[in-house]
């Protein structure tokens, strides 16, 4: 059955990267009606896990008294979704470039980097607890 109502949805999860999980499949499954591609369907996913995964280990430090809240948006043409923690926030333009000299063997910035390079807009809110990302459905673009 091909999804053709928009989904709009706001969910609040426990904050633990195992939380997303189910979350995660939902939204993959919800992807495939729309008839996003599976090119499409990859880069959403990783770029939800690295984004889940940051909130809740660096927004949220791993406490699972906080919470984690999802919206999302799926059409035929794209998906939006937000992530927020509750968490202090952080400032992603002082986050170092993984790929340059003295970063390529630290951990840090890798997940930024590769939401930045999977989707079509990434944006953050002020406080840097929130982020914003959207991926355009490329099926639809060709056509």
């Amino acid at each position: 059955m091909v999804l053709k109502t928009p989904i709009n949805r706001s969910v609040t999860l426990k904050s633990s990267v195992t939380a997303g999980d189910k979350l995660c499949r939902q939204i993959l499954s919800e992807l495939k009606r729309s008839n996003f591609n599976k090119e499409d369907i990859f880069a959403i996913h990783l770029a939800l896990e690295e984004a889940f995964i940051n909130a809740v280990t660096h927004g949220n430090k791993m406490d699972t008294d906080k919470e984690i809240f999802v919206d999302y948006s799926i059409s035929p043409d794209r998906i939006e979704f937000s992530i927020t923690d509750q968490g202090n926030g952080f400032d992603p333009g002082i986050v170092p470039d993984p790929r340059c000299g003295e970063n390529l063997y630290k951990p840090e910035g890798r997940g930024l980097l590769l939401i930045q390079s999977y989707m079509d807009v990434v944006e953050y809110n002020e406080r840097g607890n929130r982020v914003h990302m959207v991926k355009d459905n490329s099926e639809k673009q060709k056509q």
